[in-house]
């Protein structure tokens, strides 16, 4: 009950107060924010298990709780784990009497680092015990349907024998053409392998192994005898392959069965509820979205497509509500929801509705509800639950309802628009907090990464904070973006820098166009990966922005295919491979263009990117100086692609800072902006 007298506290200390004593957003308020995740209902329907993460800013970290809320709303959520360490992935047992979850708890030997095992806690009472002591740690853990055995992943590799002080050499030697991640680095010997577990004794068997492929997402079968996961068996994987199919392996281990027949990534493997087929998402031809297909569990039969007419991304898959139904998560139009597939019409319907992100959802379909996460422009995600149709709504959680009730949160309205050519595209415009009529007001354009991803209603701490210093904010979906369909996507198809390009600017100006008291002569532009690509490709073809803030953004393809962890990832964006038409990586490449810019930049790299190298950034930097361009270099070290995201959290918010620096110094006019790195 603390939680929710300290809220009430806030709510009516709040109501006392006079509207002006609400602030804008900060980058800082990110240190405050609690964040949902991993909703899991409990096989009665009674309760949902959550992650609650939060920001030790003394100790520069995230740490995990897991809670647990009663879906009737009528008693305050409650925290399961200790404190100290972090715990995730809650998951209830079949008969609801205990929960597994994974947590990093003390290493066993000093030295070496803690690693993530599985912990089981009495739902009666008592503490949690560690289930696990695998060698390389546990992940995705699942219980076998008669609360037996889990099923998890771990990584093995014939280094795990040999002693660091044994080797010969610390040099990295490599085969493949892969051999770094963006998200983990450099590649050691050690594989994903599939473990079955005792959920009594933790006694752990290996049942899948090899040194050239990863396996990963293992499903129980209903009858819990049998194992499907996703894994690229042909051995090249590491060669740059795209040949994931889904198997069965018997759960004590034995001969696999081949389920899929695609000659190019399958995924998410579901069984029927009888356990005779298996439904997964599929990619038929290369860059084209995944369909939905079945397949008999039994294997030997070709896989027959599920949805017809499916024109959007499906993640998320599962069988359910009814026998002869599938449920997944896709994106639509800047919206995030929820979908269900009748199998016997192979027609989809969207169940949940509105202008927001829906997502991360666990069904129980012998209790009927459903549970999950929802966010939109104004809020961070909170735990909900409803009926299975999506109707009888509730909202479990208020995580950071005492932080809201002191901010001033700016909405967002769609914006929708014409490009050059008349393609429909979909925009979004942020006004600034306090916006007022007849004053001026700066304007920052942002352009998501991808290409292939989407802006939308959901929450974004760095609009809520430009919005908070004063400017508006523009953002779009142009044509590459997922959400519209394949035609749609596949139009940034060897035209990186054209259409996209006129897509962008046709926003910039329909929102000047509709909002007169945007100011024409302080416009700002920014983005990230390929935001960060259009960002140094549209100051290189005009001259209309006054500030430009490039976060991890291509400049030249010719040297980053073949540093990159994709290899040479752009031939699908191309005409086929860097060596068979060099000019057209050339001319697409915003370096080309370094001559023509003008306006002040600021580059943001990180120092262990391996997604876009920061020999990106370098060059980028060095040729702006080179003509004269009001340019600066931020390099954040430890920190790789995914720093605006994932990175340690002072990074995070010292990167907001980072732009904010910029555009306050160039868009308000402000010569005393000091960078976050003032002494």
């Amino acid at each position: 009950m603390r939680r929710r007298t300290t809220f009430a506290v806030c709510v009516l200390a709040f109501l006392a107060l006079p509207a002006s004593a609400k602030r804008g957003v900060t980058a800082e308020d990110y240190f405050a924010f609690e964040s949902a995740g991993d909703p899991r209902l409990s096989p009665d329907g009674k309760l949902v298990a959550y992650v609650v993460t939060t920001i030790d800013r003394a100790r520069n970290r995230r740490d995990s709780s897991i809670w647990v809320v009663a879906t009737d709303g009528q008693s305050a959520p409650r925290r399961l784990t200790a404190e100290g360490v972090s715990s995730n992935s809650p998951r209830w047992s079949p008969d609801g009497s205990r929960l597994a979850f994974l947590s990093s708890r003390p290493a066993p030997a000093p030295g070496e680092p803690a690693r993530p095992q599985i912990c089981i806690l009495p739902m009666s009472g008592g503490e949690a015990q560690v289930l696990t002591h695998l060698a390389n740690g546990a992940g995705a853990p699942q219980w076998s349907p008669d609360g037996k055995r889990l099923v998890a992943l771990s990584r093995t590799g014939r280094s795990d024998n040999v002693a660091p002080s044994a080797r010969p050499s610390d040099v990295r030697h490599y085969f493949h053409i892969l051999y770094n991640f963006n998200d983990t680095g450099w590649f050691d010997d050690k594989r994903s392998h599939i473990f079955v577990i005792d959920a009594s004794t933790g006694a752990a068997t290996q049942i899948t192994s090899g040194e050239d492929w990863n396996d990963t997402d293992p499903q129980w079968s209903p009858d819990s005898t049998r194992i499907a996961f996703v894994s690229d068996r042909t051995g090249h994987e590491y060669d740059d392959g795209h040949a994931k199919n889904i198997w069965v392996i018997p759960a004590d281990g034995g001969p696999l069965v081949r389920i899929s027949d695609h000659e190019f990534g399958d995924a998410e493997p579901r069984w029927s509820p009888d356990g005779g087929e298996i439904a997964f998402t599929g990619e038929a031809q290369r860059r084209r979205f995944p369909k939905l297909y079945i397949a008999p569990a039994a294997g030997g039969a070709k896989a027959r497509l599920a949805a017809d007419d499916f024109d959007l991304i499906p993640t998320a898959l599962r069988w359910g509500p009814g026998p002869r139904e599938l449920s997944f998560e896709a994106g639509a139009k800047g919206t995030l929801h929820v979908f269900r597939v009748d199998l016997d019409t192979c027609k989809a319907v969207q169940t949940t509705k509105g202008e927001r992100a829906v997502h991360a959802v666990d069904a129980n379909f012998k209790s009927g509800a459903m549970a999950y996460l929802v966010n939109d422009f104004e809020r961070l995600d909170d735990i909900y639950v409803s009926a299975l149709d999506g109707g009888a709504e509730r909202q479990l959680t208020h995580l950071n309802a005492a932080l809201w009730s002191g901010l001033e949160l700016a909405a967002v309205e769609r914006l929708p628009y014409k490009s050059s050519d008349g393609w429909d595209i979909d925009g979004f415009l942020v006004k600034p907090v306090g916006w007022q009529p007849g004053r001026k007001y700066p304007l920052v354009l942002s352009i998501h990464g991808g290409p292939a991803s989407q802006y939308g209603v959901d929450w974004y701490h760095e609009f809520q904070v430009y919005a908070g210093r004063g400017w508006a904010v523009f953002f779009c979906n142009p044509r590459g973006s997922t959400g519209y369909g394949q035609k749609f996507e596949s139009g940034i198809v060897n035209n990186w820098g054209g259409m996209d390009y006129q897509d962008v600017m046709a926003g910039v100006d329909a929102a000047i166009r509709r909002n007169p008291w945007i100011d024409t002569g302080k416009l700002g532009v920014t983005g990230g990966s390929y935001g960060g690509y259009m960002t140094n490709w549209i100051v290189g073809h005009t001259a209309r922005f006054q500030a430009a803030v490039t976060l991890r953004g291509v400049t030249n393809f010719i040297s980053d295919d073949g540093t990159r962890d994709g290899a040479y990832g752009h031939e699908d964006d191309f005409k086929g491979f860097l060596f068979d038409n060099f000019d057209q990586y050339w001319d697409a490449s915003p370096l080309k263009y370094a001559k023509n810019v003008k306006t002040p930049t600021l580059i943001l790299h990180s120092d262990n990117d391996y997604r876009v190298p920061i020999e990106q950034g370098e060059q980028w930097f060095r040729a702006l100086k080179h003509y004269g361009v009001n340019a600066e270099l931020v390099i954040f070290p430890r920190e790789n692609h995914n720093l605006t995201r994932t990175g340690e959290p002072k990074h995070l918010v010292e990167s907001l800072n980072w732009q904010c620096y910029w555009f306050d110094r160039f868009l308000n006019g402000n010569s005393a902006a000091r960078p976050p790195d003032a002494f």
